[in-house]
């Protein structure tokens, strides 16, 4: 049990589920019931198979007794599983910890209370508190009584002998019924204060209502910090977002799908130093049926997906989701939203059938038709998405959706993470880098899907594939040092800050002068990128220079100069990318 709720969290599969949906209290439910009817279920196999080969402990031991004595002693193990659960991040060390306090509490209680168990002292009791020796407490007197009634012919335990002077059980049973309930409201406690990797920490005193302002008044401190950092000046086309931003009314009809405004994060820095500034005062608005772009990398877009996904919380400012404050309500948000995270995270175990079918389900898909038979029609809906978002993904044929993932490769694993994120029709959908891993027939395939997609939701799409950028995305934003520097049309970035054709000369070595003499009579304002073995790649300004003189340049240029390969073409979005952080980068002092 504690492997497998710490595995999920150290997965991050429950990070999935939470995040198409499931809420914290209907997993723990869930976990809880399942655990439970394994152990009770198990626990009368016992204790039915020890009875039918007599054995004095089980048959002569009132079976009601048994029933609610084994009943409190479940739940009261379930709940100190959870409880430890919260405190283990990997699944491996928390085996080897469960191990060793299930072979050490059963060594020392052995040794320990056998040997005090039988006198009266009344700090035995303390012992008792660990869940391990309480319980053998209880198999201690119920062996015991067992004993006694199979040597003189009577019965063992019954509900009368709780009256016993000296007998331990009603203290452990008190003991068992209230531990469960006080381990379970710790392991709620430190789920909500303790970094387990699950949603966003709480102050350790956040039940108490006085401390909400202050995580506010924190929030307005940490993000005035950024006075001391050098900024670009705002691009217009940035200003103009934020005045559209600001523009829009809440809660509007015309209202975006997702409005983000002034989000800041902001990560303290360990030993005093100084704090790392993710996300500086982004202001955006995403409409339905539009595709926006965040990018480049390790730029502060991972840090505002989590951010937008729940993960973090916000240091400034906020992002409303088709209406919903992401502060305050995010469990609503889940319900509406579909996620591709970078990593695949998925059930090796489970089919892509079962993975889909369970996603759809926490969308609550529902016909949209009246029917006599509502659940008939709700599961043909389920049915008929699972099989269409197989097909999309191009894992239907050939019974591949019905394949255990661990038999899939990591290109169809990255297909089925992209059909989860689109399954039960969500407003929102963020994909993090789809196309990692994905041939290029299966790459042009995932496109298709996510524009016949976005044509019903908004979606947030970060790649480091400026081609995918180029086809996907009807507007994209260029974070640097967590600052958003320009916005819109891939297109128009590229003709905005491009501006330059990029031309290749490759020439024998000893060649190079003349080269680049050429290039300066064809281009003055030329500008030399790379240089390497007799290849030169240059930067030609749009202004000075034609396509068809460069042509004519070149034609004439072979009679003088051995030219060996030459080339020019416009510059790609990717090289708008790389040029604009080196020069904003080199304007804020980096």
């Amino acid at each position: 049990m504690l492997n497998q709720l710490v595995y999920e969290k150290e997965k991050r599969l429950r990070n999935m589920m939470k995040m198409h949906g499931l809420g914290d209290a209907a997993y723990w439910a869930i976990q809880y019931c399942w655990f439970f009817v394994i152990n009770f279920t198990f626990t009368w196999i016992l204790i039915g198979f020890g009875s039918l080969i007599n054995l004095s402990f089980f048959r002569l031991t009132s079976y009601s007794f048994q029933f609610v004595f084994y009943l409190l002693w479940i739940n009261c193990l379930l709940a100190f599983t959870f409880l430890l659960s919260t405190l283990f991040r990997s699944s491996k060390t928390a085996v080897v910890v469960g191990f060793l306090y299930v072979f050490g509490t059963g060594l020392v209680g052995i040794l320990l209370l056998q040997t005090f168990i039988s006198e009266a002292y009344w700090w035995v009791i303390f012992l008792e508190l660990v869940p391990g020796w309480a319980l053998y407490r209880g198999l201690y007197e119920i062996s015991q009584y067992a004993f006694r009634a199979n040597t003189q012919d009577n019965t063992g335990i019954t509900w009368s002998s709780l009256s016993d002077e000296n007998n331990g059980l009603p203290a452990v049973m008190v003991i068992f019924a209230v531990e469960a309930v006080v381990f379970m409201v710790l392991a709620w406690y430190l789920e909500q204060v303790v970094d387990t990797g699950v949603g966003v920490r709480r102050h350790p005193l956040f039940f108490l209502g006085r401390f909400r302002g202050g995580a506010k008044k924190a929030r307005k401190h940490a993000g005035g910090s950024e006075d001391a950092v050098t900024i670009p000046v705002e691009a217009e086309d940035v200003r103009e977002e934020r005045l559209r931003v600001e523009g829009l009314a809440p809660g509007a009809s015309n209202a975006a799908a997702i409005v983000i405004k002034d989000l800041h994060k902001t990560f303290p820095a360990p030993f005093g130093g100084r704090e790392k500034q993710a996300v500086r005062g982004l202001t955006l608005a995403i409409e339905r049926g539009e595709c926006f772009g965040l990018g480049p990398n390790g730029a502060g877009k991972s840090t505002t997906l989590n951010v937008l996904t729940g993960f973090l919380d916000p240091t400034q400012g906020t992002a409303i989701v088709e209406g919903h404050d992401i502060q305050r309500d995010m469990p609503t948000i889940y319900s509406l939203m579909g996620v591709c995270p970078q990593d695949n995270l998925l059930w090796e175990r489970l089919t892509a059938r079962e993975h889909l079918t369970f996603f759809a389900r926490l969308k609550n898909l529902k016909a949209r038709t009246p029917t006599s038979c509502p659940h008939a029609h709700r599961g043909q809906q389920l049915t008929a998405a699972v099989e269409e978002a197989l097909q999309k993904v191009n894992l239907y044929n050939g019974g591949v959706g019905d394949k255990q993932v661990r038999q899939y490769s990591g290109g169809m694993k990255r297909r089925l993470s992209v059909a989860i994120s689109f399954v039960g029709g969500p407003l929102v959908v963020y994909l993090d880098e789809p196309s990692t891993g994905l041939d290029p027939a299966s790459r042009q395939n995932l496109w298709s899907v996510v524009k016949a997609a976005k044509q019903e939701r908004a979606i947030i799409l970060t790649t480091h594939s400026m081609e995918e950028a180029t086809v996907l995305c009807d507007r994209l934003g260029i974070f640097v040092d967590g600052t958003l520097v320009c916005i819109g049309n891939p297109k128009e970035l590229t003709s905005r800050y491009g501006g330059y054709y990029i031309f290749t000369i490759t020439t024998p070595p000893h060649q190079d002068a003349a080269a680049h003499a050429l290039v300066l009579g064809m281009s003055p304002g030329a500008r030399l990128t790379y240089a390497l073995a007799g290849t030169r790649k240059y930067e030609l300004p749009v202004g000075e220079v034609t396509l068809p003189d460069v042509f004519a340049v070149m034609e004439e240029a072979k009679k003088k100069v051995t030219v060996l390969d030459w080339g020019v073409s416009n510059a790609t979005l990717e090289e708008v990318f790389i040029k604009f952080a080196k020069s904003i980068g080199a304007e804020g002092g980096m």
